[in-house]
């Protein structure tokens, strides 16, 4: 998941300001900063937005906060959490609502104007940030409520927000002397300016550069469905009558499982694995080398040995070593079962006379020779029962079962949208009562950034009254023809149940204040009920009422599904190694940044993957010019461990599920919600994790939730 338009108080206390500001009456307000109007409480006024508004919008948002928050700081009366802490989390309002479609155009809809507004603000936006951090006589304000908090009579939640807005100005620098505030606001400022161009150059790369395919010969072995998406990809490229296979993952992955040319494998997997290192303008590591030593820098400042014991206090997992202690743990048997992933591989290539030896662009096709051999199962034998409209329609009725939330699309035009392929759902719960919006944007475009995420375009709350919330989800599904299903794989279909646990986690939040609400917990824990959301979908009640054939309308066979669970854990050492890998080096290249040494991260890459016995026929998921999770920002720095981290809950609380009634105990989807979905961070995740399972987690379920020891208990509800 990249929160990519989350602002919550404690990352985003910004104000904007070049000129003098007071507390004076404020200008008005432009239309994309201006209160949201409308039904719903407000919508965002996307049928307004343009991008030559954006800039506008966030100045005078920025402006706007500044100035509210310094009459936080000059009020005269004693410090209270009312008067300071709620005070703070009613600023903000402006630059919310137009940091919403700041982000939307830089996430879905960029394009030469948008970038060149990102490169302009995001410097602007670290500068006042620390601003607001540097400024003492807001942060003895706070500092006052902080020391008072167990005795003044607040609530728990009060507790909890004045120790997280305390705790996080403290690690923002809020104590640092006067020298070494300049200096921290200095580095923070050119991070934002390499962050943003790391992210432009790796969206280039990926919109610039594709594979263009010219005679049906170089299809060989693609089913219909994958022909038809690339051709319209090409098509919307003004290349028709050509196939396209964009530079993303949703586009690169099915053709190395599918393409029987090994020629046109290898052509299509180099171009995406060398995404940002190609040298010239759009090369990102010599970005990558001065953001090490800056965020070094940063941490030595602040009191830490290194950028990850910094960015590592406040998670779950609390210091690097405990995080490594898991990777390493689950690495040693990863590769192992890869190896035998590997001769498995070989043994099929050398009986069908090919002639080869595996490599990386040849991992994912002998690998679906292998799940047939071994499980029957050909994975393309799924696509034509994965409709993309058909499992939304399955994750509404998770949602609906497990949470009591119900999803109404509304008739198009109802709200404004900001491209034509969005779609809005109103949700409710069973009473009727209205409890959000969910936007979907499912397809890849140009402009877009690859992957797939969740936003929170407004986040619940209810101190001031009840504010409703607003999500969406966005993915890159390759779009097909007009009237015909858009198909899917399963990986991908395991993808959109994910980021939608994300929607839900917001959807289900039930807090007072916003700075808490939702998706706003640790980033080890953050993607908890996500990566348990995913469980849902190999269920019996979905695959048989939302796996159906796009043609027949028969539901998915018995069969085909005994082989899907049969095969569960097929392939697990690719999809681990692959993944911590990209863990791995995340953690040791902050671990081993130190300011003014300049690290050669491709060197690195190479160096620090050979040194833990990286299987040559697998790359990381994310190489280090194009890893956009650590960075684009620094919301996943050090911490791409978190996955690993959260699905060791996730293990052992689908295990909770499995061991009792199964995936639909009402009861169980209760202690889930009301101890995980709907608490945001108003208490600590291990408690409520403790709350939820009775008990600590352990590593076993993780590992045998990956296959790495034998099952205790059945897992297919």
């Amino acid at each position: 998941m990249r929160h990519a338009l989350r602002i919550a108080m404690t990352t985003a206390l910004i104000a904007a300001a070049s000129t003098a500001l007071s507390t004076a009456a404020s200008p008005p307000l432009p239309v994309l900063a201006a209160p949201w109007i409308g039904p719903y409480g407000g919508v965002p006024a996307f049928d307004k937005a343009s991008p030559a508004g954006l800039a506008p919008a966030m100045e005078a948002g920025m402006a706007r906060q500044l100035a509210e928050l310094q009459a936080i700081a000059d009020d005269p009366a004693p410090a209270t959490f009312e008067n300071t802490i709620a005070a703070m989390e009613r600023s903000g309002r402006a630059l919310r609502r137009a940091y919403t479609v700041f982000g939307i155009y830089g996430s879905t809809l960029s394009d030469d104007a948008v970038q060149a507004v990102e490169r302009e603000l995001e410097p602007k936006l670290a500068a006042f940030r620390d601003r607001i951090t540097q400024n003492d006589k807001l942060f003895a304000r706070i500092a006052a409520v902080y020391d008072t908090r167990m005795t003044a009579g607040l609530t728990s939640e009060q507790q909890r927000l004045t120790w997280l807005t305390y705790t996080d100005l403290v690690r923002a620098g809020a104590k640092l002397d006067a020298a070494s505030k300049t200096r921290l606001a200095e580095i923070n400022q050119s991070l934002a300016g390499l962050f943003t161009r790391f992210s432009q150059n790796l969206l280039a790369d990926e919109g610039s550069r594709f594979t263009q395919l010219g005679a049906e010969a170089d299809l060989a072995g693609l089913p219909e469905s994958l022909r038809a998406g690339y051709a319209t990809d090409a098509e919307s490229r003004g290349l028709k009558g050509r196939w396209v296979i964009a530079n993303t993952r949703s586009s690169v992955e099915p053709f190395l499982t599918y393409s029987t040319r090994r020629d046109l494998r290898e052509q299509v997997w180099r171009e995406f694995v060398g995404r940002g290192d190609n040298g010239g303008a759009r090369d990102n590591n010599a970005i990558i080398g001065e953001i090490l030593q800056l965020r070094a820098e940063r941490a030595r400042l602040l009191g830490h040995p290194t950028h990850a014991h910094w960015r590592l206090e406040n998670t779950m997992a609390r210091t690097p070593e405990r995080a490594m202690a898991l990777m390493e743990a689950v690495w040693k048997p990863a590769v192992a079962r890869v190896r035998e992933e590997v001769a498995d591989m070989q043994r099929v290539a050398d009986a069908e006379g090919d002639k080869v030896t595996i490599e990386p662009w040849d991992y994912r096709f002998y690998a679906e020779k292998v799940r047939k051999a071994k499980y029957d199962l050909d994975t393309n034998e799924l696509k034509p029962y994965l409709q993309l409209d058909k499992l939304r329609e399955g994750m509404f009725f998770v949602a609906k079962e497990l949470f009591g939330l119900v999803f109404k699309p509304l008739t198009p035009g109802t709200v404004p949208v900001y491209h034509p392929d969005v779609a809005v759902w109103e949700v409710s719960d069973l009473a009727g009562r209205h409890v959000g919006l969910w936007y979907f944007d499912p397809y890849a475009r140009v402009g877009k950034q690859s992957g797939a995420w969740m936003n929170a375009y407004r986040d619940q709350e209810r101190f001031d009254g009840e504010v409703t919330t607003i999500v969406s989800n966005n993915s890159n599904f390759v779009k097909g023809k007009p009237g015909e299903p858009v198909l899917i794989s399963w990986d991908d279909a395991v993808t959109l149940f994910h980021e939608f646990g994300h929607a839900l986690h917001g959807l289900a939040s039930n807090v007072n204040y916003p700075s808490v609400s939702g998706t706003a917990v640790a980033r080890d824990y953050v993607e908890f009920p996500s990566q348990l959301l995913e469980h849902w979908l190999p269920t019996q009640k979905i695959l048989d009422r939302y796996a159906v054939h796009h043609q027949s309308g028969e539901p998915i066979p018995a069969e085909l599904v005994a082989k899907v669970e049969r095969a569960k854990n097929f392939n697990q050492g690719f999809a681990t190694v692959e993944y911590l890998a990209g863990a791995l080096i995340d953690m040791k290249l902050h671990l081993a940044a130190q300011p003014g040494a300049r690290i050669d991260p491709d060197m690195f890459e190479r160096e620090t993957l050979a040194a833990l016995g990286m299987p040559r026929e697998i790359v990381m998921r994310h190489r280090t010019p194009q890893f956009g999770h650590i960075f684009s920002g620094d919301g996943y720095s050090a911490g791409y461990y978190s996955y690993l981290w959260s699905d060791t809950l996730t293990a052992d609380a689908w295990e909770a599920f499995t061991a009792g009634e199964g995936a639909w105990d009402r009861g169980m989807a209760k202690r889930l919600r009301d101890n995980v979905f709907s608490v945001g961070n108003t208490i600590d995740p291990s408690d409520g994790y403790r709350a939820f399972r009775g008990r600590d987690p352990g590593i076993d379920a993780l590992m045998r939730k990956r296959g790495f020891l034998p099952p205790s208990s059945p897992t297919q509800p």
